[in-house]
């Protein structure tokens, strides 16, 4: 085969490498694979003639001819890769294999069964290349989402230049319906983002000053300016990219099998053919040559393990592409392995299982009072950097009246841990916590026990009202929790750094075993480690932070929140879920469970038709065109098999 071929160590090729492919021609399939187009109507028309040509007409050297014509067609290709491979030092290959064996056909006068042989391999050769193809489709989608352009703002002028050429800290230009090239922070315009490319997500999202924006997204609505905070090869999509090429690098056990076992297999199969044409000569009486021969030629082809070496790499590889399809990034074919049999999952909280910034969730404000202190409210924090304050400023710019006055602050002092004291226009004007305005003399009402952060209102010494600052669970949380259940995980637990109390209102909210709080980095690593001395399977971790690094390099697969997640999260972690969903957690453990269905499936399937017409063949009932179909026929259902996983869908 061709170099996208059987991905055996015995040939030397890798059909699991997921290398850049270029663009698939537009040519028709006849066209791509003319060698054997050719080759199979030269051997139709032969069959046709040796059924129909009067006895002894199409016979000695005009027969051998015509099916030498049909036969090399399809055969120097492999004759090819035999040649390179024994100039490499690997002699038992499949290559060696069918040259011997369609060889020895013609010298005993077998030609239709010979081309047949080597015409059928090519088939299966085209097969599996569409079947690679298909699967590395899947990810090379994410090739064309990086733009080989940037407009760069200068002082007077835009210029247009290679993304490699802009610096961090300089500002680009983005026009409606272009790809954003570089990763940066919004600093003029708002717009919607389309971020499919990265996270799967078919619903926009909107940006406004100060937002991320990533490289990948596409721009929809207006123009608008990003001052950019990385450098090209470090972009999101860049990152991507690097990591999907590196995946196949690791190898699940099976495919570590599999190559060692073909190593051995090859030469004991052609030793073994060797024995049954030579063994019966001193034992059998009426001992034919041409007659043993042609058993043993039946036995090599019958024997080249095509179906194992190509489908277990490509069942693997398809699982990867189904991945990666559904938003996530598995960083090699052993951690499919290890999600196949994860039964512990252990969850960061804050940006994992929640959006991971704060928003106002609920607001009680007398009427009359909103447009009187939401704009003192607005002037007196929006310099603040407090998450809190943030949440505060973000609810008050969308519902304050753009067309009043502004609010003048003649005074303003921060108290830590308590909230802000200011002075504005004229007012004095209290927001905080009840810790606060109790200092000041006010009355502060009793909160019963919920989610987020209250922050109390005054004005001139008289209470006006509350708003609820929360960080908001995720919408699929939930449904996170419910399907990792159904995939038979049967122990989760959530970390986290915020207070006992909410880590427990959160966990028994979402449905978790267990729910730790009031840790720090170092004591979570500690509590996954006794999490992990007690588990049953395999344990995995779900976080999204610089924090969550450690532990996701304890675990038995790390799985890091692409999308937002930080550099070091993304590194360390086995898996990306580059939708932030963690819903695609359970997606990715079914897509690994199927995975190694499938590629079981394909050993038995193999190995028990191949040991059935092993046996036919050494006690000649087999013939060659049996011997066909147990090679490349079972190479084909194996592929077929194999790639059965890229078309399911695995959303529930």
């Amino acid at each position: 085969m061709s170099s996208a071929s059987c991905g055996c160590s015995t040939c030397g090729c890798d059909v699991s490498q997921p290398t850049t492919p270029g663009p698939e021609p537009t040519t028709s399939w006849f066209r791509r694979h003319l060698d054997a187009t050719a080759s199979a109507v030269l051997l139709g028309i032969g069959l046709l003639t040796d059924f129909l040509a009067p006895e002894g007409m199409f016979t000695g050297l005009p027969r051998l001819s015509w099916y030498l014509v049909a036969y090399l067609p399809v055969a120097l290709p492999v004759f090819r890769q035999a040649w390179e491979q024994l100039r490499a030092g690997n002699v038992f290959t499949e290559f060696f294999l069918m040259g011997i064996a369609t060889i020895g056909a013609f010298y005993i006068g077998e030609y239709p069964e010979g081309v047949t042989v080597m015409l059928f391999y090519a088939i299966g050769e085209a097969f599996q290349h569409s079947a690679v193809q298909k699967a590395r489709g899947r990810i090379k989608a994410l090739l064309d989402v990086r733009p080989e352009s940037a407009r760069l703002v200068q002082t007077d002028q835009v210029e247009t230049v290679h993304p490699e050429a802009i610096a961090v800290g300089q500002t680009i230009q983005v026009r409606p319906g272009e790809r954003v090239p570089l990763d940066g922070v919004l600093v003029d315009g708002e717009t919607w983002l389309d971020t499919a490319a990265l996270t799967g997500e078919s619903v926009p999202r909107r940006a406004v000053p100060g937002d991320l924006v990533m490289a990948g997204t596409i721009n929809q609505e207006t123009v608008i300016q990003v001052r950019v905070s990385k450098p090209y090869d470090q972009s999101a999509i860049s990152r991507i990219l690097h990591l999907v090429q590196e995946a196949s690098g690791r190898k699940a056990k099976t495919e570590q099998f599999i190559r060692s076992f073909a190593r051995v297999y090859t030469p004991a199969v052609v030793a073994l053919a060797t024995l049954l044409i030579v063994i019966p000569y001193f034992v059998v009486s009426s001992y034919d040559f041409n007659d043993w021969l042609y058993r043993g030629l039946v036995f090599l082809v019958i024997s080249c393990p095509c179906a194992l070496v190509i489908s277990i790499p490509l069942g693997y590889f398809g699982g990867i592409g189904a991945a990666s399809h559904h938003g996530i990034l598995v960083k090699g074919s052993n951690f499919l392995d290890v999600l196949q049999h994860t039964d512990t999952v252990v969850f960061d909280k804050t940006g994992t299982l929640t959006e991971g910034t704060f928003t106002v969730t609920d607001v009680h404000l007398p009427p009359g009072f909103e447009q009187d202190i939401l704009p003192r409210v607005l002037a007196a924090e929006q310099q603040s950097t407090h998450p809190v304050a943030r949440a505060v400023v973000s609810y008050a710019r969308k519902h304050v009246d753009a067309s009043l006055p502004a609010v003048q602050v003649r005074t303003q002092q921060e108290l830590a841990g308590r909230g802000v004291k200011a002075v504005a226009d004229g007012k004095t004007l209290l927001i905080g916590n009840r810790t606060l305005l109790l200092q000041e003399g006010i009355t502060v009402p009793e909160f019963p026990p919920q989610s987020g952060t209250v922050v109390h209102l005054a004005l001139d010494g008289t209470y006006t009202g509350w708003m609820r600052v929360a960080d908001t669970v995720k919408p699929d949380a939930a449904a996170a929790i419910s399907r990792l259940r159904k995939a038979g995980v049967r122990h989760l637990v959530m970390l986290s750094g915020d207070t006992p109390d909410e880590a427990d209102r959160i966990g028994r909210h979402l449905g978790f075993d267990q729910s730790i709080g009031g840790l720090l980095p170092e004591d979570k690593a500690r509590e996954f480690e006794q999490i992990k001395s007690k588990a049953a399977g395999k344990v995995a971790y779900a976080g999204d932070g610089i924090n969550d690094a450690p532990v996701l390099a304890l675990a038995d697969a790390g799985i890091a929140m692409g999308a937002y997640g930080s550099d070091a999260a993304i590194e360390t972690a086995d898996v990306v879920i580059q939708t932030d969903q963690p819903s695609r957690i359970a997606t990715a453990i079914d897509i690994a469970r199927a995975t190694r269905s499938i590629v079981w499936q394909n050993i038995a399937l193999a190995m028990g038709i191949k040991l059935l017409f092993l046996s036919l063949g050494a006690l000649g009932v087999a013939t060659l065109w049996e011997a066909v179909f147990a090679d490349v026929g079972v190479a084909l259902l194996a592929i077929l098999n194999a790639v059965r996983i890229q078309s399911r869908n695995f959303d529930h």
